[in-house]
């Protein structure tokens, strides 16, 4: 059914296969916003070693006011990273059900938000871009800490560089030559690699390349309309838990 499905996959009761469908589809919508984002403003907002890499040149190169946008771009991740925290402490010290939705739907109205003032504020570029770019760090963080907490610590979906290096790791691990030993290592147990998790790791990197594909067509052909489909995801994985909670439905 459904909405037994779309319950399952932000309510507070975790399976590993929750967790997984749920870390592909915010990876999918990660990749997309990272670059619809750069297609709109020319910068990535997902990953934050890029960003703290740059300030650190800009100040070396005396640019005071890149170096200052880069930090803004750094709170906003964290800050968008410590309001999901509260939202999801906040709803678990009432045992809500949609302590985990919640978070979401705040990305879902900030994308919009993005997507429908976009368009009226493009002209304004001295104020559009730091804008711009401090809402979709604050989105990104915002998603990353969701996922983390929920997952445990195991799903990450706003950047790639841990999934290409855990990749790498069990790909090492697939290919290692468990070859004889001698003597007491023997005992010793085989290399063996979780295959898995290689799946796993493997499914949120194509997850968020596709979106990053679809993002960047979508904004290069629609413009800020294209936040849209991605708000639409969004609330679909939020609204039933929600439901649930201010209704007391359970359909």
């Amino acid at each position: 059914m459904p909405i037994q499905y779309l319950r399952a996959l932000t309510t507070p009761e975790r399976t590993g296969e929750s967790n997984r469908r749920l870390g592909r589809s915010l990876a999918f919508v990660a990749g997309a916003a990272n670059a619809g984002g750069f297609v709109a403003v020319g910068q990535y907002t997902s990953h934050m070693s890029g960003i703290v890499s740059s300030t650190a040149d800009s100040l070396a190169l005396g640019d005071v006011g890149l170096a200052g946008a880069g930090f803004a771009s750094l709170l906003s991740f964290v800050s968008g990273a410590a309001t999901s925290a509260v939202m999801i402490n906040w709803g678990r010290r009432r045992a809500l059900r949609s302590l985990y939705a919640m978070p979401l739907m705040l990305e879902a109205v900030l994308l919009l938000a993005f997507g429908f003032l976009g368009a009226n504020l493009e002209a304004h570029r001295v104020l559009f871009v730091p804008a711009t770019v401090a809402l979709l760090c604050f989105v990104m963080g915002l998603q990353n800490a969701m996922i983390t907490k929920i997952s445990k610590a195991e799903i990450r979906t706003t950047h790639v560089t841990g999934l290409v290096t855990d990749v790498g790791i069990e790909l090492g691990k697939l290919f290692y030559w468990n070859g004889p030993l001698a003597g007491e290592m023997r005992e010793r147990s085989p290399v063996l690699a979780d295959r898995g998790r290689l799946a796993l790791l493997a499914s949120l990197l194509a997850a968020f390349f596709c979106g990053a594909l679809a993002g960047a067509i979508g904004f290069k052909h629609m413009g800020f309309i294209a936040t849209v489909p991605l708000a639409t995801v969004l609330v679909a994985l939020a609204v039933v838990p929600l439901m649930d909670d201010m209704f007391g439905l359970r359909l």
